[in-house]
């Protein structure tokens, strides 16, 4: 595209290294053999740690929502496979203007696509897949320092992981993790539904320093497009 933007201002390239992926190295890059596997697996999940407004993730939400058509045969099968597709896509980004257009872009993506393909299957869209689509972005695309695994007010990331319960193909369980536990992998031991506390040693001044606590939880298993009531499940 002859008028693609790379930058917004020198400023910001100055303080923050901030150019944009060109549309064609975007297509370069994921039409890599390695990435064809996974790319056409619903599940498979994608992570862009510096995600600016989407280049990478609008693109890859594109071609796993056409692997999604080409796998459904009606329209409760394309609704629970497109948002099994874009559950799978997660993106962390610094700049707090850089994500709400990421989050925009990613919604326009979703939404334009589902109405244009759910046709296929039935006469109108489903408006409970819409408001669950809204809900998983605005989850998975969060706002942070993917380096210090924090966001703009000092507190943990968070993202949620979108599993199908066992057996059931229609249910998905959301469950909360906290963005440094997964990089360590250090699974969901002790931080599902309650406050985690983690300590650095001889960060700063060189004394022990808390972090601030995350306060996690577990969902209710429900059907995907359900994800939109965000019901949380009662823990002990």
């Amino acid at each position: 595209m002859d008028n693609e933007r790379l930058i917004k201002s020198s400023s910001r390239v100055k303080a923050h290294g901030e150019v944009f992926t060109p549309k064609r190295i975007v297509t370069l890059m994921l039409d890599q053999p390695e990435l064809q596997e996974p790319l056409h697996s619903l599940s498979a999940t994608f992570l862009e740690p510096s995600a600016g407004e989407g280049a990478f993730l609008v693109e890859l939400l594109k071609q796993k929502m056409a692997v999604a058509l080409s796998k459904s045969t009606s329209a409760t099968t394309y609704s629970r496979n497109c948002l099994i597709a874009l559950s799978s896509l997660y993106g962390i980004e610094y700049l707090e203007d850089n994500v709400e257009m990421l989050v925009m872009n990613m919604i326009t993506t979703f939404n334009q696509l589902y109405v244009q393909d759910i046709t296929n299957f039935a006469k109108k869209p489903n408006q409970h897949v819409l408001e669950s689509a809204k809900v998983i972005i605005r989850t998975n695309m969060a706002q942070g320092d993917t380096l210090k695994y924090v966001n703009a007010d000092g507190k943990p990331i968070l993202l949620s992981e979108w599993k199908q319960v066992d057996g059931k193909a229609n249910l998905v369980q959301r469950t909360e993790y906290t963005f440094e536990s997964i990089v360590n992998e250090s699974g969901p031991t002790n931080t599902v539904a309650g406050e985690t506390e983690e300590m650095d040693l001889f960060a700063g001044s060189g004394f022990f320093e808390e972090k601030p606590k995350a306060k996690l939880h577990r969902y209710k298993a429900c059907r995907w497009t359900d994800i939109y009531k965000q019901e949380i499940e009662n823990l002990p």
